[in-house]
């Protein structure tokens, strides 16, 4: 496999590809599986590796390092079956690798990146090419689809996965509340990469239904967890609208405090965009914390289109407004029925399912709603 990210990574496809290679490696037939990051961002915060799993980190630094290891662990072991795409940014060195390895290429779709044509010509001949493909939600894969036509057309359906042991109801954490000044007060959240190119999460609706909010809440807050490139125009934005009293914005948090602080909200919200998937829903809800999600983008699939949690339209206040007003109405610390749906263990069996149908010769036939058998 090769991946942006993984082991030692932080943000949404950082967790699935963990979970990818996790379930990977517990295919009943699988020997071995070997993952090239192209980045590391934590090595220290790196998670245990799961057993028959080799983590190459020799191509951290370079497009050229990266390369060369790829062709190096490609070269030595000949032997591989299959060959995961974990971006579509990756398909030049990955098809670049198939002419030694002569396997079958399974891309994997996020989000936005794969949703129009990129702007390399050469990674939009190569989308065509690939054997079968992996999309985190039916709107992504409905997208890919509709620039591209893989030579077979064979698109599968996988979710992200919540560890349903790990993210659970629990207290506010005392020391959490004082530190951001929490105390008393109900507390909306949002959690996410603050990037200048992202800034689609729905921060800066929800910063502009505040002022209102605040008039039926006094003692409402708006926790913004999370740092990056558009961090200064959002606490600007947050002063301008005279938000300094109802705005905490925690910069970076460490993976250790993320469930903790899910559990100092009321209610989290993220009307956004354009939004691939969003794990953090099913983290919120793990935890008990009724969601506001969007309806305009893939993120209506995390809350099973208004099943597990309240959807709203990102582009009217007024809408996103009585979202929250009706999120916070609803019981604090309840799990909603239904999110087992996304437990790691339904996402290692529609792996092994793809996986079965991939390997399989004559596998020609589109499996769109292969998760719902299972």
């Amino acid at each position: 496999m090769l991946a942006t990210d993984a082991f030692g990574g932080h943000g949404g496809i950082a967790k699935f590809n963990r979970d990818l290679l996790s379930a990977l490696c517990t295919y009943p037939t699988c020997s071995e599986v070997v993952a090239i990051p192209r980045r590391m961002p934590m090595p220290d915060a790196a998670e245990p590796l799961p057993a028959r799993l080799t983590y190459v980190t020799s191509a951290l630094g370079s497009k050229l390092h990266y390369l060369v290891a790829v062709l190096k662990v490609v070269l030595s072991n000949p032997r591989f079956d299959l060959v995961f795409c974990g971006h579509i940014n990756l398909l030049p060195v990955t098809f670049t690798l198939r002419f030694w390895a002569r396997v079958p290429v399974v891309l994997v779709i996020h989000g936005v990146e794969a949703w129009g044509p990129t702007s390399r010509s050469l990674t939009n001949y190569l989308a065509n090419m690939v054997d079968a493909f992996i999309a985190v939600s039916q709107l992504t894969k409905r997208r890919f689809l509709k620039w591209t036509r893989p030579k077979e057309n064979v698109g599968f359906l996988l979710p992200n996965s919540i560890d349903l042991e790990r993210f659970r109801p629990g207290p506010k954490n005392a020391a959490l509340l004082d530190r951001y000044g929490l105390a008393g007060k109900t507390v909306l959240m949002t959690l996410g990469r603050l990037s200048s190119c992202e800034s689609y999460k729905g921060i800066d609706e929800v910063l502009e239904v505040l002022p209102k909010l605040t008039e039926e809440i006094a003692n409402v807050a708006y926790l913004v967890v999370g740092d990056g490139t558009d961090r200064r125009r959002l606490e600007e934005k947050a002063k301008s609208l005279g938000l300094n009293k109802h705005v905490v914005f925690t910069g970076y948090v460490p993976e250790s405090e993320k469930v903790d602080l899910y559990r100092l909200a009321d209610a989290f919200v993220m009307p956004s965009r354009v939004e691939g998937f969003g794990i953090v829903f099913l983290e919120a809800m793990a935890c008990g914390v009724p969601v506001v999600a969007s309806k305009a983008d893939a993120s209506r699939e995390a809350v099973r289109n208004g099943a597990l949690g309240i959807l709203v339209d990102p582009s009217d206040q007024q809408d996103i407004k009585a979202g929250i007003l009706e999120a916070l109405n609803r019981p604090k610390g309840v799990v909603p029925e239904g999110l087992d749906y996304f437990s790691y263990n339904r996402f290692e069996q529609r792996l092994h399912y793809i996986i079965g149908n991939v390997l399989q010769k004559g596998m020609i036939t589109d499996q769109a709603n292969s998760t719902e058998v299972l």
